[in-house]
């Protein structure tokens, strides 16, 4: 059973690493429009469906979010919009340091604070529960290993920065800027850890054992990413109006084939939460693997991540001494989601 809940968490993971590929073939809009409009069905359209899916037959959604503490709710969704910050800053960390290593960086620092913060900040407020009691030593360990992972990788990109000319790094990122890229990279990892934060916050907003184990998590999802929808279409509209883009959403000749490929790359982006959701339910024998169950994606997207820079040729002309030392790391944070389990 354990080994099919890494399977299903480890097909999103693949499928979120290859949601920026789609976004290459979108056509004459700026970045803020085509972010959106992925984000419309990645974070609304989506989710909701995928929610509806954790309501039994007689009841709604409206009836479950009403029943609901209202503080949890609303905590649920603030660290919606604080995730939110991440998605953006995420974006640009790809921008500048390509899908590889901007998507290492980001999402290692995520995996790593994101598993940490929640029974930390639920701590604050629900001592009673001792959530900080999910912090055991395998956990700890796991999430250790999976930052030697990221470190690795890390150092990896650094060589790589050093090695290519210029003309070669934009050859491979057409923006390439390491300085830049590594710290909007870290600020992302560690806003979208808000997102983990969040489903600690909404896992009781389910409808109890009426929901199957496997759907539980997905009306929290919900809510989260409805808070990060907020935050980013405030800033893309805005970006619309300063860059007088408004008119990309009206450019007919490319209108259907820039939605289409925005609805799948939102499709493969929500695909990791919901594998991570239905993963879960696979993994309720092992309390170590529940808590590290978001880390775990997050190495996983991380290896699905490079996989795609060597795919894409964003590591070419790096030598072989480099290449090794990002294999190294691919490998460590492979084993980084089996070692918890061993101990």
């Amino acid at each position: 059973m354990i080994l099919i809940g890494l399977l299903i968490i480890a097909i999103g993971a693949f499928c979120q690493s290859s949601s920026y590929v789609p976004i290459n073939k979108i056509k004459s809009w700026s970045w803020e429009s085509y972010w959106i409009v992925q984000g419309l069905f990645a974070w609304l359209v989506l989710p909701l469906l995928g929610a509806l899916l954790a309501v039994p037959e007689g009841h709604s959604l409206g009836e479950l979010f009403a029943s609901a503490s209202s503080f949890n709710i609303w905590m649920t969704i603030l660290f919606g919009v604080l995730w939110g910050v991440g998605g953006l800053t995420f974006g640009l960390s790809m921008r500048y340091l390509g899908v590889a290593l901007g998507q290492s960086i980001a999402l290692g620092t995520c995996a790593a604070l994101g598993t940490v913060m929640g029974p930390v900040l639920l701590n604050i407020f629900f001592p009673e529960n001792d959530p900080l009691s999910q912090l055991t030593a395998a956990v700890i360990i796991g999430v250790l290993v999976t930052l030697v992972g990221i470190a690795i990788i890390g150092v990896a990109g650094s060589m790589k920065a050093a090695s290519l000319s210029e003309e070669e790094k934009k050859a491979a990122v057409k923006d390439f800027n390491f300085p830049k890229g590594i710290v909007i990279a870290l600020l992302a990892g560690f806003m979208s850890g808000c997102f983990n934060v969040g489903l600690e916050f909404g896992s009781g907003i389910n409808f109890g054992d009426l929901t199957p184990d496997i759907y539980k998590t997905l009306p929290a999802t919900l809510l989260v990413t409805l808070g990060g929808f907020v935050t980013n279409a405030v800033y893309c509209f805005y970006q619309n109006q300063k860059n007088h883009t408004w008119g990309d959403y009206a450019k007919g000749g490319v209108l259907l084939n820039n939605v289409l490929f925005c609805f799948l790359a939102g499709a493969l982006w929500y695909s990791q939460f919901f594998g991570l959701a239905l993963g879960k339910g696979f993994l309720s024998s092992s309390p170590t693997l529940m808590t590290l169950s978001f880390c775990i994606l997050m190495a996983l997207n991380v290896i699905f991540s490079n996989v795609w820079g060597i795919i894409l040729k964003e590591w070419k002309g790096c030598s072989s001494k480099t290449i090794m030392v990002l294999v190294t790391g691919i490998v460590v944070l492979i084993l980084s989601c089996f070692i918890p389990q061993l101990i």
